[in-house]
């Protein structure tokens, strides 16, 4: 009996014991969410952590709030294996001198190829399997030269893989109009689609300097508040109707999203603002009745 009380608690942990941190791959890099349950780290700390080729070295940066219920663990993106070792923290620290020394070395080869791309960045992975080169090009560019100078060089294998440029300004990073570091570097995962239709639906200028980001393509948080608008846009009488209120009837104008309010014309031509107290009321005014209208204005010409 009392070995089966010493063994439980280590076989088993408890979901609501799991720690959750936010860490860094690179001191540039996206912040992400990982998973502990073999006590608490200290912010700084190398870990090593689970990766889709194996474990790669990361440094804690704050904790990360995430509620105690029974799937918290899936909310993580990463789960810690254990504190690094001496030598690991060593080669950490070293990996990043050694991704710019490989940026450095691509960058010439690259002039010395006469190649039309831009490389971007480069990026190792910790058991020194492979090494990635991030780049962007117009055309496509016929890099076998290239890649077989880098492997004889480095002595490993070599992806060159070409990216967009929102996908540069990600790596590269930045910061946005609003004064705070660019969505997409921060902890943007996957980009989504954005329209010139999202700017017109918040009202926004359709200033092109106005509504681009740093990579001169429309701002990623154009999408943030899209659904919010054109959701209650949908309940708000829409522009061009005529809507009834108490004894008098409104030309719809404008309507004015944030303020849950309209701008209507009234029966004296003059423009006034609705609050949703006053617009919630309405009755929409019958096709027949505003046809009528207008012919028997059209029969007093």
């Amino acid at each position: 009996m009392s070995e089966t009380e010493k063994t439980e608690p280590v076989k088993h942990e408890p979901e609501d014991e799991q720690h959750f941190y936010r860490i860094r791959f690179r001191d540039d890099g996206q912040h992400s969410t990982a998973s502990y349950g073999a006590g608490r780290l200290t912010v700084g700390t190398v870990v090593l952590v689970h990766t889709d080729h194996g474990l790669e070295p990361a440094k804690i940066t704050r904790d990360s709030p995430i509620c105690g219920c029974k799937d918290a663990s899936s909310k993580a993106t990463y789960v810690i294996q254990r504190v690094a070792q001496d030598n690991e923290h060593e080669k950490y620290l070293n990996l990043a001198e050694s991704e710019e020394r490989a940026f450095s070395s691509c960058t010439s080869l690259i002039k010395k190829h006469k190649l039309n791309m831009h490389l971007v960045r480069v990026e190792r992975f910790f058991n020194g399997s492979k090494m990635i080169f991030y780049f962007t090009a117009d055309n496509r560019v016929d890099f076998r030269g290239l890649v077989k100078d880098l492997v004889q060089e480095f002595r490993t294998r070599v992806e060159m893989r070409q990216v967009g440029v929102r996908h540069e300004t990600k790596m590269i990073g930045g910061i946005g109009t609003c004064g705070r570091e660019l969505c997409c570097s921060s902890f943007i995962k996957k980009f989504d689609s954005v329209s010139i239709k999202m700017a017109k639906e918040q009202d926004l200028p359709l200033n092109p300097t106005k509504i681009s980001g740093v990579c001169n393509r429309l701002l990623c948080c154009l999408t943030y508040e899209y659904d919010t608008y054109k959701k209650q846009r949908k309940e708000m009488p829409k522009p061009g109707k005529r809507i009834k209120i108490g004894g008098d009837v409104f030309l719809v104008r404008r309507q004015i999203v944030l303020k849950n309010s309209i701008v209507a014309e009234n029966s004296s031509g003059e423009d006034v603002v609705l609050s949703a107290d006053q617009w919630q009321s309405f009755q929409p005014v019958k096709r027949q009745a505003t046809e009528r209208k207008k012919e028997n204005n059209s029969s007093d010409d």
